[in-house]
């Protein structure tokens, strides 16, 4: 059996993915706020702004993480289409969990309607991108571990759409996306601990790419979409602020008119 390392790099791995699904979640926190505030397609574009956030914050969490991910007794490759799909899979779920709840009428049954598919698309993800991985000897699974992660993941992804019609103060947000960053990362790791490898020594040449070269860059890449939007969020006024400078204007445009 071989030894497996989850944090190659040390503490740098665990700490950046935690940051991108904390980054992720706060965002995508932040843009639900937005979405309830709004109607009509302004509503339906801060929606697809929050889903495609909290997507892209989990999955550049997992692969973030995987890069120090190691076997001993064997090379790491990653197939590069079954990865791709994953980051659809986190995605579409993601998107069908929160236009759940942000066009229920009746929020409690959208609300574990939206938990439990974003949760099982989430737990999907991982184990899809765990799929893609390419190395000498068989992969296998702790099934009591793996239902553990697949309940954190449901329990999380319910606790952050409920964060998202619930928590409206900038401070309580904060501290939900921090906890959800936390909870992301413990359904993560529960997952690997899951992970058992049965190494058989071989010298052919593995098929796929190295993290190095496929998931490094696209996180990289990921990983500044969510900076950038966060930027844009936040200079971005809201609802109440648009409402307090109309309500500005409205006294000296009718002294203008005088």
């Amino acid at each position: 059996m071989g030894h497996l390392d989850h944090a190659a790099f040390g503490w740098l791995t665990p700490v950046l993915s935690y940051a991108m699904a904390g980054i992720g979640s706060a965002l995508g926190l932040r843009c639900t706020v937005r979405a309830l505030a709004a109607t009509g397609r302004s509503r339906r574009n801060w929606l697809a702004t929050a889903a495609s956030a909290i997507g892209t914050g989990i999955w550049t969490m997992h692969f973030v993480a995987m890069l120090g991910f190691r076997v001993s007794g064997t090379d790491i490759r990653y197939d590069v289409p079954l990865t791709a799909l994953s980051l659809l899979v986190a995605m579409a779920v993601v998107w069908a969990g929160v236009f759940a709840v942000g066009y229920g009428r009746d929020r409690t049954r959208a609300l574990a309607l939206g938990g439990l598919t974003t949760g099982l698309g989430v737990a999907s993800m991982h184990y899809l991108g765990m799929a893609a991985i390419r190395l000498h000897g068989d992969v296998g699974y702790d099934p009591v571990l793996v239902a553990l992660s697949v309940l954190i993941a449901v329990v999380a992804a319910t606790a952050a759409l409920w964060a998202g019609l619930n928590i409206k103060s900038p401070v309580a947000a904060t501290v939900a996306s921090l906890v959800m960053g936390a909870a992301v990362s413990s359904m993560h790791y529960t997952g690997m601990l899951a992970v058992t490898v049965h190494v058989t020594p071989s010298g052919s040449v593995l098929p796929g790419a190295t993290a190095m070269q496929f998931i490094f860059p696209l996180a990289v890449g990921l990983g500044s979409y969510l900076f950038l939007t966060s930027a844009f969020v936040a200079l971005s006024p809201t609802a109440g602020e648009r409402e307090a400078s109309a309500s500005a204007q409205r006294p000296v445009e009718s002294a203008t008119a005088r």
